[in-house]
């Protein structure tokens, strides 16, 4: 256990940490190839100048932390401030970032790689919320521990069908109301534990960075196959946890059938709208890296999707436009969360490029390799994705398993091969730890996954009182789901 914390702390302090001049000289040698082997889409090796590989300083993560700092402060030391200057916040600290990148390292493919992502990002959610936007689910029933256990299931069962972030959207409203008159944050928070992140463990279609996995060469009932029982595990957990919570929560029980009669039912308006949503999980499939026929914008040996986006964005249109009266006014929608959202993960994405490249240039070098093992992995994996966008993340931990192993995430052969065992030791165990800890410690924060905030920001909207960034770590994180982290480490990779 002890080399274990020593082998991941090489791994998460290079994130905050400045690096001597020596110590830069190396590992920009080092961060030169493997950001070679590193870039997607099949470009030829050197393909690209010099000075697109440079490796960014150290202190180029300030930014991001800044942003999280803030992220986490800001509604709770200076709230007006930062209601009212959060969006010019974020592109400042993204804009600073990038220039960099542009006119000092002169590296215009990370910049131009994480603009791609990020427009892949807020097409899909943008498009999911504004499609469940204009589904009313009102379950007419008297709130109840069992009922709620129910429904947490049945969405994490339907998040592998259309995504974390599409059972989010359907499902958070009417949760909320389900609960109106005993809400609490508590049931927001176990909501995103369950539904928003871990529900979505078994397809790629769950949650983004299995998704990315699949694109790679992850076989599609992969995830299903050896990611069932941790699923299992921690859903139980979960569930356990939050009835014990829920059965002594006693707001709004003893209210008499003339306070508040229910009829039993269910009932949906807007139907129509599960076709929009059809419509966006059908072209997630529209990948021109999987598919030579879709159509791409080439560029530095990449292909990147527009015809996919160009989808999201016309359904997220027609669908608002095309929605229920009924529908918009019953869930109170609202374009304001998924402003923040899009703000905030502008900064986000802008700002947390250097983060990423220092972790995947050490994690792919000769010293990092060495530290590979499925232990370091599911934790390295983990807490980065806790903390960054857990999809990327889980790219780097890939491509560093593989580099390790002597396989290169740029060949599709390779990748099908560690995922099945093929000639790589160990890849299987390696390859579940990286996807489960990425899914699971997506959790952690409220942006370690984009659910996340998006669900937050609609609670709070409707007017629950949330906790801050800190508070739901130390309230929620820390206590209830580091201990079933620790859980499924120790069932099903400590001792593997």
């Amino acid at each position: 256990m002890g080399r274990i914390l020593l082998n991941l702390s090489f791994l998460i302090l290079l994130l905050f940490s400045s690096l001597s001049a020596q110590a830069r000289s190396e590992k920009d040698d080092l961060a030169h190839t493997a950001n070679t082997e590193l870039s997607e889409g099949g470009e030829e090796e050197g393909h690209q100048s010099e000075d697109d590989h440079h490796a960014p300083p150290g202190w180029t993560v300030i930014p991001f932390v800044t942003l999280l700092l803030m992220i986490a402060t800001g509604p709770l030391f200076y709230e007006h401030f930062w209601h009212q200057n959060y969006p010019k916040v974020a592109m400042a600290l993204a804009a600073a970032v990038v220039l960099y990148y542009l006119f000092a390292l002169h590296n215009t493919h990370s910049p131009i790689h994480a603009l791609a992502e990020y427009v892949q990002f807020i097409a899909l959610l943008a498009s999911l919320y504004i499609a469940s936007g204009g589904i009313m689910i009102n379950v007419d029933k008297r709130s109840t521990p069992i009922l709620n256990v129910v429904l947490l299931l049945i969405g994490a069962v339907i998040s592998n069908l259309i995504g974390t972030t599409g059972a989010s959207m359907l499902l958070i409203r009417p949760f909320i109301r389900l609960n109106k008159t005993r809400i609490k944050a508590y049931h927001i928070i176990f909501f995103i534990f369950i539904v928003s992140n871990i529900g979505g463990s078994l397809t790629p279609i769950g949650d983004p960075p299995l998704f990315l996995g699949f694109l790679k060469g992850v076989p599609f009932f992969w995830t299903l196959i050896h990611n069932f029982f941790p699923w299992m595990f921690g859903l139980i957990l979960l569930l356990i946890t939050f009835y014990v919570f829920d059965k002594r929560n006693k707001s709004g029980v003893g209210l008499s059938e003339e306070d508040i009669t229910y009829t039993n039912k269910i009932s949906i308006t807007g139907k129509r709208n599960f076709l929009w949503l059809a419509v966006i999980i059908g072209s997630v499939f529209l990948d021109p890296n999987v598919l030579d026929w879709v159509p791409a914008i080439h560029y530095d040996g990449q292909k990147f999707s527009f015809l996919r986006e160009i989808i999201m964005f016309s359904v997220a249109f027609f669908s608002f436009k095309l929605a229920k009266k009924e529908a918009i006014d019953g869930n109170a929608f609202s374009f304001e969360p998924i402003r923040e959202v899009a703000f905030i993960f502008i900064g986000i994405f802008g700002t947390m490029m250097p983060a990423l490249e220092l972790v995947g240039g050490f994690a792919a070098s000769p010293e990092g390799s060495k530290l590979i093992s499925h232990n370091t992995l599911y934790w390295g994996t983990g807490l980065l994705s806790g903390f960054l966008d857990n999809a990327p993340t889980y790219i780097n931990f890939l491509t560093a398993a593989l580099a390790a192993s002597g396989g290169s995430i740029l060949n599709i052969t390779d990748v099908m091969a560690f995922a099945n065992g093929g000639t790589f030791e160990n890849s299987i165990i390696d390859l579940t730890a990286i996807s489960v800890a990425a899914v699971f410690f997506g959790a952690f924060t409220y942006i370690g996954n984009g659910p996340n905030f998006m669900v937050k920001s609609i609670a709070e909207e409707i007017g629950i009182k949330m906790p801050s960034f800190f508070g739901y770590i130390i309230r929620f994180s820390i206590p209830f789901l580091l201990p079933l982290l620790l859980l499924v480490w120790l069932v099903f990779f400590a001792f593997m």
